[in-house]
């Protein structure tokens, strides 16, 4: 209720009958009139003022109604007004939102861009756009069918675009499956709220073959005399507007092709299939922001072959060997040729043939050459070396188009139908002493052979034939002379072997022909005599090695060493740079014994040389060393090694503390575990603290700071937790003074 004035007014729509507002006025016979947009619903009682609705208003239909109030007396004349009254009506969500089209129908490419739209949906809401009633949403109810865990379509929520997803962009496949159902929806409220709208449509989807595929393998003649570039396939996009390039991962000088803007593929230049037989590229396309469209198309060309490349000889002279005795059909060798062509075609198949031979035989040919492997055979007869010792072959090699000629030269070589024979069927004997050295030559042998000189053979070979088993001589040759050596390849020895007795033998490398054998021409006799040198005893180890712990007793045994004579004579045993005066010897058994106690921390490992020499001779003596390991035992208690004094700068602070260190001289194993404690006194107690860091460090901390400056006296105790365990206790002096500016006591 009140006066009559302007007003405004917000209704909801569909609210239905009801009054608005009471217009009241101070002179009590006047009545009230509204005119204006009361389209049949606002009306006004005249007696009384009220203003209400007689209907519901639609937002739909008039968002805003204007409307004029005034007052009129019993005359029907204006007291007051005409005020002006607006009224607004609010939207309410009272309609669901409608597609565009019942159905859609939209077509997609196979291996299309994820996330690239291919179709729109459209939807429309009659309501306030300027709030949520009309704010849609879009989504996909049903996939039909559905083969796979994952969506293969996506659609974008507000605009309603719809693209294959990640999984459709790699599954979809015409031949699979070339048809899709997928179910709508669209919600109002944004699809925040239960009490949305929704709507539907069916979007039917037709799968299409991919225009982005690779062309077949593209095969390119070399050495094309075309004009250049030239065109050699095409790919297509499944988008438009895009940007073809190609690029290539091996890294090549130049790669020889292009593209255009139409996806057509040239090549830029004349191939060679001798310099690279096979291209492999890919082809790729780009949006203008330079990001990938497609997946890259793999492009694989072949270069084909022309017979462009002639035959070449493997060698520039082929120079062959062949006995004089070999038969009709042997094989001597083979003439080997090459053609850069491609292998395995009718543009590399060489055939070979004999164009001339010098000397010439008037009757016919003595060689042969197969005509496709270059096989080199004899004809008839075997060869005579008096008749003509080489021969000089010239081989024509083909192929379609070219031709080579190789040379090739063959020598005829003796056959070894002649043996060895020693100048000397006996070469008595020599006396040699046992300490000769070993490579020293003892002897000097001859025997000649009648064959062909510097071959095989001729070549004389001498082998000890009896009467060394163990190989103490070896003979050497002289290649130029064919003068044996014999050399002393092994020591001597009297005590084992005074004499020995050799059968020599001289043989060739080359086998001997048919019916020729060794006999007695090629073999000789030669006697070795050895006389005694007095030698040095030898010990039976090079070194003797023993372990011991370091605590053994005294006259403990540790090892035993043995010697002996070569001539028999007593040894006796004796020690050299025992520096620690440790051990002892018995001279005659050779027993080692200890002869004060031993210290691993003095020396881990103690070397001495034993000698032994014979009881007749001293000077014929022997060494050898001997080492002792020595085991740790737990004999060392650990101590602190500290190379300077503790301090704290007074006046102290909480938290202040020292690093101290301890060490332990036996191995780790016993000082790996030191641990560190106070004596066990109250006043130590009270103002002391120690604390581990790691195996062989603390900490040391006052445990208040109420300390005047003088020396302390820290009692502290160290333990290596051995076996025994061994403890040190220490009084370890800590200074409290004061510093200066570089912290140090002054």
């Amino acid at each position: 209720t009140g006066p009559l004035k302007d007003m405004n007014f917000s209704i909801p729509e569909g609210a239905g009958v009801r009054p608005i507002y009471q217009f009241t006025s101070e002179s009590p016979t006047v009545s009230f009139r509204v005119t204006g947009e009361k389209d049949g619903i606002i009306n006004i009682v005249p007696m009384t003022g009220m203003l209400y609705l007689n209907g519901s208003l639609d937002w739909e239909t008039k968002a805003v109604h204007r409307l004029q109030v005034e007052s009129l007396d019993e005359n029907g004349d204006i007291v007051e007004g005409p005020y002006a009254v607006t009224i607004y009506v609010e939207d309410i969500n009272d309609n669901p939102p409608k597609f565009d089209q019942l159905k859609y129908n939209g077509v997609v490419r196979q291996n299309s861009r994820p996330g690239k739209p291919f179709m729109y949906v459209h939807a429309t809401d009659l309501d306030d756009p300027t709030t949520p009633h009309a704010q849609l949403t879009y989504s996909i109810l049903h996939h039909f069918p559905n083969p796979y865990s994952e969506m293969l379509f996506q659609i974008d929520s507000v605009t309603g675009a719809i693209s294959p997803s990640r999984t459709g962009s790699y599954y979809l496949d015409p031949q699979k499956q070339d048809t899709f159902t997928l179910v709508v929806t669209v919600k109002d409220m944004a699809g925040m709220t239960t009490n949305a709208f929704t709507s539907s449509a069916d979007v039917i989807i037709t799968v299409k073959e991919s225009l982005w595929k690779a062309p077949p393998t593209i095969y390119i003649q070399e050495n094309s005399t075309q004009a250049h570039p030239v065109n050699i396939s095409q790919v297509h996009s499944n988008e438009a507007d895009v940007i073809y390039e190609l690029f290539e991962k091996e890294n090549l000088a130049k790669l020889p092709f292009s593209i255009d803007q139409n996806g057509v593929i040239y090549v830029t230049e004349p191939l060679d299939r001798e310099e690279k037989d096979a291209y492999s590229f890919f082809a790729v396309t780009k949006d203008k922001e330079g990001e990938l469209v497609d997946k890259p198309l793999q492009i694989h060309v072949v270069v084909q072959d022309i017979n462009d490349n002639p035959p070449v000889c493997q060698n520039a002279h082929t120079i062959l060997e062949v006995q004089e005795n070999e038969g009709g059909g042997s094989t001597i060798g083979t003439v080997s040729a090459t053609d850069m062509d491609e292998k395995n075609t009718l543009n590399s198949r060489l055939q070979f043939k004999i164009q001339s031979q010098v000397p010439a035989v008037p009757t016919s040919n003595l060689f042969f050459v197969q005509q496709d492997t270059g096989i080199l055979q004899l004809i008839g007869h075997s060869l005579n070396k008096r008749i003509a010792s080489n021969y000089s072959l010239k081989v024509l090699v083909t192929d379609a188009v070219f031709q080579t000629i190789c040379d090739v030269q063959i020598h005829v070589i003796d056959i070894n139908d002649q043996i060895p024979i020693f100048e000397k069927s006996d070469y008595h004997n020599v006396t040699v002493a046992e300490n000769l050295p070993v490579g020293t030559v003892i002897l000097e042998i001859q025997a000649t052979d009648a064959d062909e000189p510097a071959t095989g053979s001729s070549y004389v070979i001498y082998q000890v034939k009896e009467g060394d088993p163990n190989n103490i001589f070896i003979i050497e040759t002289d290649p130029e002379t064919n003068r044996g050596f014999i050399k002393i390849n092994k020591a001597l020895d009297f005590e084992t072997a005074e004499v020995h007795n050799l059968v020599i033998s001289a043989t060739n490398p080359e086998p001997l022909v048919s019916g020729v054998q060794y006999n007695s021409s090629s073999l000789t006799l030669f006697k070795v005599f050895v006389t005694n040198v007095d030698e040095p005893p030898v010990f039976h180890n090079q070194v003797y090695t023993a372990e011991v712990s370091e605590d053994v007793p005294v006259n403990t045994l540790v090892m035993t060493v043995e010697a002996y004579d070569p001539e028999g004579d007593t040894v006796r045993y004796s020690l050299e740079g025992d520096e620690r005066k440790w051990l002892r010897i018995d001279s005659s058994t050779g027993q080692i014994y200890t002869a004060s106690t031993l210290d691993r921390e003095q020396k881990q490992v103690y070397r001495v040389d034993v000698v032994a020499s014979e009881i007749n001779n001293a000077a014929q003596k022997s060494k050898t060393p001997i080492v002792l390991n020595l085991k740790d035992v737990n004999d060392n208690p650990p101590r602190l090694i500290m190379d300077y004094t503790p301090f704290f700068c007074h006046p102290l602070h909480r938290g202040e503390r020292v690093l101290i260190q301890a060490t332990d001289d036996d191995e780790q194993r016993y000082f790996s575990t030191i641990t560190f404690s106070l004596n066990d006194d109250m006043d130590t107690r009270n103002k002391w603290e120690i604390s581990k860091v790691n195996a062989t460090y603390a900490y040391l901390s006052p445990k208040h700071t109420d300390f005047e400056e003088k020396v302390y006296i820290v009692p502290v105790i160290i333990n290596d937790n051995g076996r025994p365990p061994l403890e040190r206790k220490v009084n370890l002096e800590v200074n409290v003074c004061k510093c200066s500016s570089e912290n140090s006591c002054f």
